[in-house]
């Protein structure tokens, strides 16, 4: 069985793309599947071995620069304060009496909650937003 260039290049971006979804940590292995991609397809349009280096190069290498710039644009929030993981946080809540140490113990979802002032200033009673859950203390901010 012979196998061509164009073949190779696939067997090399299934296996980035196999990689990628082994660690599960970031996208940059699949971001060098796509020059790998783009490597086999300039092999099946019949181009040199050293055109497809440079498409490999040049599409993955351009593909982990964005996905770079876009990541450091785009800070990635902590799971206890990503509404994305934590559907609490965002949500609103009264708080009725606080502590003097700036905790309370608050009414939410049927049950009670300990809750900690992460806010400007003193923290006073009325309707607060959830910012952050850490174990079961809500960490909230005034309204």
């Amino acid at each position: 069985m012979d196998w061509s260039l164009a073949t190779w290049w696939w067997v090399v971006c299934g296996g980035l793309v196999a990689a990628e979804l082994a660690s599960g940590t970031t996208f940059y292995l699949l971001m060098l599947g796509l020059g790998a991609a783009a490597a086999a397809l300039t092999a099946h349009a019949g181009l040199s071995f050293s055109v497809q280096m440079l498409m490999a190069s040049v599409v993955g290498g351009a593909a982990v620069t964005w996905w770079h710039l876009r990541q450091s644009r785009h800070p990635r929030l902590p799971a206890s304060a990503n509404p994305n993981v934590n559907l609490d946080v965002g949500q609103s809540l009264d708080v009725k009496l606080w502590r003097a140490d700036g905790t309370a113990e608050v009414k939410y979802r049927g049950a009670a909650w300990q809750a900690r002032f992460i806010g400007g200033g003193l923290p006073h009673t009325g309707r607060h937003v959830i910012r952050a859950v850490e174990g079961s203390c809500l960490l909230l901010e005034a309204v």
